[in-house]
């Protein structure tokens, strides 16, 4: 019975919540990649046997520690077995910026760290209602400063750090490297994984947000309203981001050459759907258009001068998600540089597919192509 206490020890250091969706995963493996043969003795009781060492073996390939680094708390994805310097994976969370932990995307930082024996380190950032923006920004910047700075510290290569996000944490991810890009003290990432991000504040009227405005699990107005909890604007402005009244049109026409339609494919227009004409603006608006130029919110607007100086792009995109313009635009504003940049396009993909890696009942062939397509990626570099 000692392994069995070893999995109920392995459940109770990862949380109620992970061990029980890893052992749905070790379940649903078991079931669908085992035979039992014909005639064998309780052949149930030989699965769940099979089942647990399963747990055990899985559990036992990484060291997971929560840590906090400069206050904030982070959680380490190690592989057990002895290697001088791995690849190592800043992550960073999605959830709009208003929700997500690093609960939430355990079993797809266990995947990353298994699959590409890279150490993995995942940032907690603090939430709207626990600190204000832009401490969200600054909090993965020092977190990422320290990783890099100290990468040997957990076995990792300083030369082969890749900052990965998705969602928001995408925007941060993006923001981040071109921080980093212009710092001369750090080293710099190797490379950025983005997975469908969000990119910028200034429009919500691309055509993947006219089309996929109503479908689930991430709407168009949804979106608004996680950008003005983010930044501490009540909820009554939606309407005006809505209508795109939300920015000067000194704003629109300074970024026009970068939001510009002709700048997304053809084959992606073919749903196209004409945004409402701006009214007035009301409320606070004046001061918020002041805060929707803000740098750190809006990565895909950075100066040339910066986009040159960015590591390789790879890029998740879903074709059924309101975020894929943003990212399909600022893929080709880092190809229009020279920086290079690799993609893998989603055609029946929707918003969060990847994170349902390890659910038996709700991943698919479409979350196990795009969370394969990062590990080999990754594999690659």
């Amino acid at each position: 019975m000692g392994f069995l206490w070893d999995v109920l020890a392995t459940f109770a250091e990862l949380g109620a919540i992970a061990g029980l969706i890893q052992l749905a995963w070790a379940i649903h493996y078991s079931l669908s990649r085992t035979e039992i043969p014909h005639g064998v003795c309780q052949p149930y009781k030989v699965k769940i046997i099979y089942l647990l060492l399963v747990l055990l073996v899985s559990t036992a390939k990484l060291s997971i520690k929560d840590l906090q680094i400069q206050g904030i708390p982070v959680r380490l994805y190690q592989p057990k077995q002895a290697h001088a310097a791995r690849k190592g994976v800043v992550h960073i969370h999605g959830g709009g910026g208003s929700m997500g932990s690093i609960a939430a995307y355990e079993m797809v930082c266990r995947y990353i760290a298994d699959e590409s024996d890279s150490v993995v380190l995942s940032i907690g950032y603090s939430l709207p209602h626990q600190r204000t923006h832009p401490a969200q920004f600054q909090e993965c910047l020092d977190v990422t400063i320290h990783f890099m700075n100290h990468a040997k510290d957990y076995g990792v290569d300083p030369a082969r750090v890749i900052i990965m996000g998705d969602s928001f944490g995408g925007l941060l991810a993006a923001s981040i490297c071109q921080m980093m890009a212009q710092r001369d003290n750090t080293p710099k990432p190797r490379a950025q994984i983005l997975i469908y991000p969000c990119l910028q504040f200034v429009t919500f009227s691309l055509p993947s947000y006219m089309q996929n405005a109503s479908a689930p699990p991430l709407l168009r107005r949804q979106v608004m309203t996680f950008a003005l909890q983010y930044l501490q604007k009540h909820v009554s402005m939606v309407d005006m981001l809505v209508e795109g009244s939300h920015c000067s049109k000194d704003l629109k026409m300074k970024y026009e050459k970068w939001l510009s339609l002709d700048n997304i494919p053809e084959e992606f227009k073919f749903r196209e759907k004409k945004a409402p004409l701006p009214t007035k603006r009301f409320g606070d608006i004046l001061a918020f258009i002041d805060l929707i130029s803000e740098k750190t919110i809006n990565p895909l607007l950075a100066e040339d001068t910066i986009i040159r100086q960015l590591p390789e792009l790879f890029l998740v995109s879903a074709q059924y998600d309101v975020l894929r313009d943003d990212g399909i635009l600022y893929k080709k504003r880092l190809e229009d540089n020279g920086v290079p940049v690799s993609w893998c396009h989603l055609e029946d993909g929707f918003h969060g597919v990847l994170t349902l890696i390890g659910d038996p009942f709700l991943s698919s062939s479409c979350t196990k192509r795009g969370m394969k397509s990062v590990v080999n990626y990754i594999n690659d570099l």
